[in-house]
């Protein structure tokens, strides 16, 4: 039997605990923390990164060469601001879990609040 905890819920709880303990985070140093958080207890975080900005329509495509629109690696834009038309920024966070031992993975997603 596997003595690994069940992450799944816990990585996304604690990705938004610590959004909201940070008022200057940036997608960067969000992206960090997700994905060291499934690390510690044997888990592999499998995105390339952990959520986008929301867009005015559902599914709505983001520009993929603007890496400030993802938290993701060189996104060091703080992610409390303002859109270019003066819109506040919403998230939504996506959290994608990996056992490559046991080939599976699982993924999560969920409006990051602003408070």
């Amino acid at each position: 039997m596997d003595e690994r905890p069940f992450l799944p819920q816990r990585v996304p709880a604690e990705a938004k605990q610590f959004f909201l303990a940070h008022p200057d985070i940036t997608g960067e140093a969000l992206f960090a923390h997700v994905r060291q958080s499934p690390r510690d207890a044997g888990w592999e975080y499998g995105g390339p990164h952990a959520g986008h900005l929301v867009g005015e329509f559902p599914h709505e495509k983001i520009a993929g060469d603007k890496i400030h629109s993802y938290i993701a690696p060189g996104n060091d834009v703080i992610m409390r601001r303002l859109d270019p038309t003066g819109r506040r920024c919403h998230w939504i966070l996506e959290i994608h879990l990996v056992d490559r031992a046991r080939d599976f993975g699982g993924f999560h997603e969920e409006l990051l609040t602003l408070g």
